[in-house]
C-alpha cells in the first residue's frame, strides 16, 4: 500500500561528508516504505541529481530533484516542479558556487529572479511534514557522527541513548506520531506538483559549421576520401570496403558530428605545432585515420573497428587525445574560443573514501592512535583499476585482517564503522580530461563551480550523470590528456632543427630505422617512452627488436599476467619454426604474434571466429574477465567450448583455447592502444638513437622538476659521452642548454648546459634578466660588466653565491676567491645601481681597476662537488668516487646493472657513495638502518640489521665510499638490498 507521506528533506552522502546514505540505499529504502515520490535535497548542490532520477526510475518511484539551500538568513527547501524549474535550480546552485567552490548564501534577488517552477518549502515550517534525513537506519546514526568528525578533524562525539535528535528514514508510523495529517498530506500534495519528465540519454552535440546543405555524414565521408590521398595511400578494393563498412555505422549510430569535432581539434593541434596523438582503441578506426585524428593505419597493424565501435552496442565512441603536456591547455582555449566559454567546462569527479584511508580516518576520529588506523590500513590489499578494494572483500581475502577484526575491539570498531562509511563522496575535484561541449550555454544542462583548487569551472555532474554512455543528460564527454613524452619529443626536434637545420616531421619517420633497433637491442633504454625500466630493458636484450610490432608487442605484454608469454614470444622471433596455431583460423589474426595471444583483441577474435561469439557478446565476455566472479566465468567457459565444438574445434583443443584465455583476458591490452603507445615509444626511440644531444636534452628540460630523475638522465648522458656542463651565465638559458661542439669543452660533439632555472635559491626573475640581458648587450665579459649590467635589486647575497657556488660565474671568476670576497661583490652590484656615479665608492676608476679581488684560496674540488649536489641536486663537474675508480673497476657490476640483472634471493655487491643514512629501532630497541647507495648512473636502497648495524655504524656516514655485500630482495617490483657485510673505501 502507498506510503501516506512523500520524504522531501533528504541527504545523501552527496552532502559531502555530512550525510551518509548512498542514493540506491535511499531509493531501495523509499520503495520499502511504500513511498510513490521521493525527493533528495542535498546541502547547495545538485551533485547526485541525475544518480538520483535514473535509481528511483528504476524502481518505479517518481524523483523529485531539489536542494537543501542557503539562502541569507537561513536556508530553504528548493523543488523543481517543472523541467523550467529545474534549469531554474542548475542556474541558482552555479550562482551560489561560481565564485566560490565551497558556495556562498543564495540572496532572495537571485531566488526571485529564478522562482518559475520552483517550489520553495521553509525547513522550519510546521505545514508541512519535514523529517531531515542524513542517514537510513538509527543504528547508523555513530557512524554518521564519525564521518562529521573526520569532516572537522576532531573525535566524533558519544551521544547519549534516547536524548539525540533522530536522523534516520521514518516510515509511515513514525511520520504520523510526529506531524499532523494534514502536514503529511501537505506532502503529497506538494509531490503532485513536481513533474519533472528530464529526457535522459539521448545525445547532445556540440554545434558543427558546415556548409548550406551539408549533413555530417556526408562531411566526414568527404574528410575520408580526402584524407586517401593526403595520407599517400593506394585505392583499392580493402581500402574502399573498409571505409564504407566504418562510415555506414558511424551514421547509423548518429555519430559523424563527434568525429568532425575530434578531427577539428586535432587539425587546430598540427595547425599550431601542438604535438598530439590518440590512445585507445579509436587507432581501429580508418576513418579515424584518415581524418587525422589517429596516427595509425589500422590496415597495416590488422586492428579490428569493432573494438572500438562496437555495431550491436549503442555506445557512443570514446576517442582520448593525448597532447603535449606544456601545450594541453592552448587546445582547450581553441576549444573555448571557437563554442564560448559559457559552453565549455571541465568535468568534475568525486574523491571517494576509499578502504584503506576510511581506516585511518575513521581511527583517528575515534580518538585512537594513529599506529593503531595505520598498522591495520597496511592490512587492506590494494584494489585493481577499475574494481577498488573494499573493506568487506578484504576480511574475505586477508587472514591476517580477519585475525585482528575478530581478536581486536578497537579493530572491530573501526571496520564496522568503516564498512558503513567507504564509497562515500569526499570531495570534487577536476577529472584528469574530461570535457564537455554544449550547443548552449552549459548552465542549461549542468551545474557549474569553481574548481576547489581554483580558476577553473567545472561540472557538478559527472561523467556517468553527464554522458549519455551511463544514461546521464547526454553531452559528449572529450579527454585532453598530457603527456610529457609528447613535449620532449615536440622540443627534441625543435632542438635539432634550432642546432643543424634540419626539419623532422616526427610522424613520418622511417619505422625501420636500424640505428634504434640496435639501440634498443644493447639495453639503451633510459630516457624513452614505455620502454625503460630494469625488467623491460632486460627482455629487449633479449628480444633484440627489429619491427614496430615487436615494440607494439613489448608495451602490450609487460604487464601482469601477459608478461609470462613473454619468453616464448622471444623464443618464436627467433625461431620462427616454433610458431603455430591451435586452429588455422587463427593465424588471420595472430601472425604478427608468431602465434600466441598478446592482446585483449586476440582474446575476443577468439571468441568470435571460433567459438561463434557476436561482437556484443564477446564484448560481455571481456567484462566477465575483468570482474572474475566464478559464477559468470563459469558460465561463459561453457558458452565459449559448446561454441567452439559447434564450430569444429575438438573438446580437447577448445579447453587447451580457454585455458590459455581465462587467465590473459583480465589483463590484455588494447591492440590499438598498444599500437599508438607503441609508435610514440618507437619515436623517442628514434629520437635518441639519431639525434642524442637534442633529444637528452629535452628530456632533462622535462624532468627538470624531479632531482632523482635528472640525476638518471645526467648519468645517461655520460654512459652516452654526452659532456653535461653546469649552468653558465654566458650560455644558459632557463631550460637546459645543447651547447654546440667547442673545442675546449667536447670536440667531438655538442654538451648540454644545466639551465638557470635548476638552480636552488635564484628566482626565476633574475635569470631572466640575465638572459635578456645578455641577448640585448652581448656576452659578460668580466664580473664587474656582469654587475653593472644587471640592475635588479633580486639579486641578492643568496642569489649570488648560489650563481657562484654551482659554477655558473666560472667563465668570470675562481669560485673560492668570489665567495671570499662576496660582500665586495654585493657592494659594487649596489654601487652600480646608483644614478651619480659620484656616490659610488666604485666611481672614477676605469673598469680594468674598478672591480679587483683580493687574492684567496682556490676551492677544492671536493667542495665545489658538494656545492653542486646542494644546489644543482647532483654532481656535474666530477663525481666523489672518481678518486677511487682504480678500486671501483674491480666490482663485479654497477649498482644500475646490478639493478637490472641481479635475481632476488641471490648474493651481490654494491660499491658507491652513501646518499642518505635512516637510523630506526626494533621493538627491542635495538638500531638499525636503512641507507642508500649510489654510483655515477644510478642507487640502490640496502637495510642494515642491528647485528651489522652495530658492526659497521662508524662507517655508514653520508658522503662516505663502501662496497655493501648482501642479498637481493624484491619488495614491490623494487629492488633493495640485505646487508650482510660492509667495507669503507
Amino acid at each position: 500500500m502507498a506510503a501516506k507521506f512523500v520524504p522531501l528533506h533528504v541527504h545523501s552522502h552527496y552532502s559531502l561528508l555530512k550525510a551518509l546514505p548512498k542514493i540506491p540505499d535511499l531509493v531501495q529504502k523509499a520503495k520499502e516504505a511504500g513511498c510513490e515520490s521521493l525527493a533528495l535535497t542535498d546541502l547547495d548542490n545538485l551533485y547526485g541529481a541525475i544518480e538520483f532520477i535514473k535509481e528511483c526510475r528504476k524502481v518505479g518511484i517518481k524523483p523529485i530533484t531539489g536542494l537543501d539551500a542557503g539562502v541569507e538568513n537561513g536556508r530553504l527547501i528548493l523543488l523543481a516542479e517543472n523541467e523550467v524549474g529545474y534549469k531554474n535550480l542548475l542556474k541558482l546552485v552555479t550562482l551560489s558556487h561560481i565564485d566560490s567552490a565551497a558556495g556562498r548564501p543564495l540572496t532572495w534577488t537571485e531566488l526571485d529572479s529564478h522562482a518559475e517552477g520552483i517550489i520553495r518549502i521553509d525547513p522550519h515550517a510546521h505545514d508541512v511534514a519535514l523529517h531531515e534525513i542524513y542517514y537510513i537506519e538509527q543504528q547508523d546514526r555513530r557512524a554518521w557522527e564519525t564521518m562529521l568528525a573526520i569532516e572537522n578533524r576532531g573525535p566524533a562525539e558519544v551521544s547519549i541513548d534516547g536524548e539525540e535528535e533522530d536522523y534516520s528514514f521514518w516510515r509511515e508510523a513514525q511520520m504520523e506520531q510526529n506531524f499532523s495529517p494534514e502536514a503529511l498530506q501537505k506532502t503529497l500534495e506538494i509531490a503532485d506538483r513536481c513533474d519533472l519528465s528530464l529526457e535522459l540519454g539521448k545525445w547532445i552535440f556540440p554545434p558543427l559549421d558546415l556548409p548550406n546543405g551539408t549533413t555530417p555524414e556526408n562531411e566526414l565521408l568527404r574528410l575520408a576520401k580526402e584524407g586517401v590521398l593526403k595520407r599517400g595511400l593506394k585505392e583499392n578494393a580493402e581500402l574502399s570496403e573498409r571505409i564504407a563498412y566504418e562510415h555506414k555505422i558511424i551514421s547509423d549510430k548518429g555519430f559523424a558530428p563527434y568525429f568532425l569535432v575530434v578531427a577539428d581539434l586535432l587539425a587546430f593541434a598540427r595547425r599550431s605545432g601542438i604535438l598530439a596523438t590518440t590512445r585507445g582503441s579509436a587507432g581501429g578506426s580508418l576513418i579515424s585515420y584518415l581524418t587525422g585524428v589517429t596516427t595509425i593505419n589500422p590496415l597495416d597493424y590488422k586492428l579490428p573497428f569493432e573494438r572500438f565501435l562496437n555495431p550491436e552496442r549503442p555506445k557512443a565512441p570514446d576517442i582520448d587525445m593525448d597532447f603535449a603536456d606544456d601545450r594541453r591547455d592552448e587546445v582547450i582555449d581553441y576549444v573555448r574560443k571557437k563554442y564560448g566559454t559559457d559552453r565549455v567546462a571541465q568535468i568534475g569527479t568525486f574523491g571517494t573514501m576509499m578502504a584503506r584511508g576510511v581506516v585511518r580516518d575513521v581511527a583517528r576520529a575515534l580518538g585512537y592512535p594513529y599506529g593503531l588506523g595505520d598498522r591495520i590500513a597496511r592490512e587492506v590489499p590494494f584494489g585493481s583499476q577499475g574494481f577498488p578494494m573494499t573493506l568487506e572483500r578484504a576480511l574475505a581475502e586477508n587472514q591476517e585482517l580477519k585475525k585482528i577484526y575478530d581478536v581486536e575491539r578497537e579493530a572491530k570498531e573501526i571496520i564496522d564503522l568503516g564498512k558503513k562509511i567507504e564509497g562515500c563522496a569526499r570531495h570534487l575535484s577536476v577529472h584528469a580530461a574530461g570535457v564537455v561541449i554544449a550547443p548552449r550555454p552549459l548552465v542549461e544542462y549542468a551545474p557549474l563551480q569553481m574548481d576547489p583548487k581554483g580558476g577553473k569551472v567545472i561540472t557538478q555532474y559527472d561523467m556517468y550523470s553527464l554522458t549519455d554512455e551511463y544514461g546521464g543528460v547526454g553531452l559528449l564527454k572529450f579527454d585532453f590528456l598530457g603527456i610529457r613524452n609528447l613535449a620532449i619529443l615536440a622540443n627534441a626536434t625543435k632542438l635539432v632543427e634550432k642546432t643543424s637545420g634540419l626539419k623532422i616531421d616526427i610522424e613520418n619517420i622511417p619505422l625501420d630505422d636500424k640505428k634504434t633497433f640496435s639501440m634498443l637491442a644493447s639495453g639503451q633504454t633510459e630516457g624513452t617512452f614505455q620502454l625503460n625500466g630494469t625488467g623491460m630493458t632486460r627482455y629487449l636484450k633479449e628480444l633484440r627488436p627489429t619491427t614496430i610490432h615487436d615494440i607494439n608487442a613489448m608495451v602490450a605484454l609487460f604487464r601482469p599476467g601477459p608478461m609470462e608469454t613473454i619468453p616464448q614470444y622471444i623464443e618464436r622471433k627467433h625461431n620462427p619454426r616454433l610458431t603455430s596455431y591451435l586452429d588455422p583460423r587463427m593465424k588471420e589474426y595472430l601472425e604478427f604474434s608468431y602465434g600466441l595471444l598478446v592482446y585483449q583483441d586476440d582474446v575476443l577474435l577468439t571468441a568470435i571466429k571460433i567459438a561463434g561469439y557476436s561482437w556484443l557478446e564477446a564484448d560481455q565476455l571481456r567484462k566477465a574477465m575483468g570482474k572474475k566472479i566464478p559464477a559468470e566465468m563459469e558460465a561463459q567457459k561453457e558458452k565459449f567450448i559448446l561454441g567452439a565444438l559447434k564450430n569444429g574445434l575438438d573438446r580437447i583443443k577448445a579447453g587447451q583455447l580457454w585455458g590459455q584465455i581465462e587467465p590473459f583476458a583480465a589483463y590484455g591490452f588494447n591492440k590499438a592502444h598498444a599500437a599508438s603507445y607503441g609508435k610514440v615509444a618507437y619515436q623517442t626511440s628514434y629520437m635518441k638513437a639519431n639525434f642524442p644531444v637534442e633529444y637528452m636534452t629535452a628530456v632533462l628540460t622535462a624532468e627538470a622538476g624531479d632531482i632523482e630523475t635528472v640525476a638518471i638522465m645526467v648519468a645517461e648522458c655520460k654512459r652516452m659521452g654526452i659532456t653535461v656542463l653546469p649552468p653558465d651565465i654566458n650560455e644558459s638559458f632557463g631550460d637546459f642548454t645543447v651547447i654546440l661542439a667547442q673545442a675546449n669543452i667536447s670536440p667531438s660533439q655538442s654538451a648540454i648546459r644545466f639551465g638557470l632555472y635548476s638552480i636552488k635559491n635564484f628566482g626565476r626573475g633574475v635569470a631572466d634578466e640575465i638572459i635578456s640581458e645578455r641577448k640585448s648587450g652581448g656576452k659578460f665579459t668580466s664580473l664587474s660588466d656582469f654587475l653593472t649590467r644587471i640592475k635588479t635589486q633580486a639579486l641578492n647575497k643568496k642569489g649570488l653565491e648560489s650563481l657562484i657556488q654551482c659554477g655558473a660565474l666560472d667563465s668570470l671568476g675562481e669560485r673560492g676567491q668570489m665567495l671570499a670576497n662576496i660582500e665586495l661583490l654585493l657592494q659594487y652590484h649596489r654601487d652600480s645601481a646608483v644614478d651619480n656615479g659620484h656616490s659610488s665608492l666604485f666611481a672614477g676608476m676605469s673598469e680594468e681597476q674598478e672591480l679587483r679581488l683580493p687574492k684567496s684560496d682556490a676551492a677544492a674540488l671536493e667542495q665545489k662537488l658538494l656545492w653542486e649536489k646542494e644546489l644543482l641536486g647532483l654532481y656535474v663537474s666530477g663525481h666523489p668516487l672518481d678518486r677511487i675508480k682504480t678500486k671501483l673497476a674491480h666490482r663485479p657490476m654497477s649498482i644500475s646493472e646490478l639493478r637490472e640483472s641481479a635475481a632476488p634471493g641471490t648474493t651481490a655487491i654494491a660499491a658507491g657513495l652513501v646518499e642518505s643514512v635512516r637510523t630506526i629501532f626494533t621493538r627491542a630497541g635495538d638500531p638499525m638502518a636503512f641507507i642508500k647507495i649510489s654510483d655515477e648512473g644510478g642507487s640502490i636502497e640496502a637495510v642494515v640489521f642491528p647485528k651489522n648495524f652495530s658492526q659497521y655504524k662508524d662507517i655508514l656516514k653520508p658522503d662516505s665510499c663502501i662496497a655493501l655485500k648482501g642479498r637481493v630482495s624484491n619488495r614491490n617490483g623494487e629492488l633493495s638490498l640485505i646487508a650482510e657485510a660492509l667495507k669503507a673505501l
